[in-house]
């Protein structure tokens, strides 16, 4: 282990000192996450975006206590392999079930039966599947609606402008970048992706997880 996984080691442990939830554990997690970032594996295929925020979040919930799955065991290795090979399976999770959808789609060239002249479509002889909502446009429509009101009344501390509500849907896609934002509501990126991090995902995936998204 060299010093830089070594001093990684030591913020692990001083953040899980804090109780869950507390502003220093916060504090800690988002630095460390900071740090962590450049040091993930990087790829650029379509789901890489949603594979990487699902490790994030399986970070938070982990990394002191296992919430989700066992906690992180400092023992098994650095904090950067343990996300690394969550995020890796993630993203064969996402490129199977992306391969499983091609797989039912049936080509529309169309055939001839014998010398009759009446072709056929084989996608006739499918029977229809239930229509499958866009997970996009259901976000945006949750978001928007807002049942509970809680992502209109969770915002950064002296930011009342900036809630769950607002940076959600400026993150979906397309989403302006946190440079723009930071810009617009003078509020600096870290706080930004911080409050996003701690605020706003833990509350998308609790909808994916209800709607059997997740």
């Amino acid at each position: 282990m060299n010093d830089w996984d070594k001093q990684l080691r030591q913020m692990v442990e001083d953040a899980c000192r804090h109780r869950p939830g507390s502003v220093q554990r916060q504090k800690n997690l988002t630095r460390i996450i900071r740090i962590v970032s450049n040091k993930l594996w990087k790829d650029y295929n379509p789901y890489y975006q949603d594979a990487l925020q699902q490790t994030w979040i399986y970070f938070c919930q982990n990394i002191c206590e296992g919430n989700t799955a066992d906690p992180y065991n400092p023992d098994r290795g650095t904090v950067v392999t343990w996300l690394n090979s969550y995020l890796k399976r993630r993203l064969q999770d996402f490129y199977i079930e992306d391969q499983k959808q091609k797989a039912k789609t049936v080509s529309p060239h169309p055939s001839k039966l014998g010398d009759s002249d009446e072709v056929i479509n084989p996608i006739e002889n499918v029977a229809a599947e239930p229509e499958v909502p866009d997970l996009l446009e259901e976000v945006r429509r949750w978001v928007e609606d807002d049942p509970t009101g809680e992502l209109s009344s969770v915002h950064i501390s002296n930011c009342p402008q900036v809630t769950c509500q607002v940076l959600i849907l400026r993150r979906l896609p397309p989403e302006q970048s946190w440079k723009e934002l930071a810009k617009e509501f003078k509020v600096s990126i870290s706080t930004l992706s911080s409050f996003y991090q701690r605020q706003c995902l833990p509350r998308l995936r609790k909808f994916g997880e209800l709607e059997g998204y997740l």
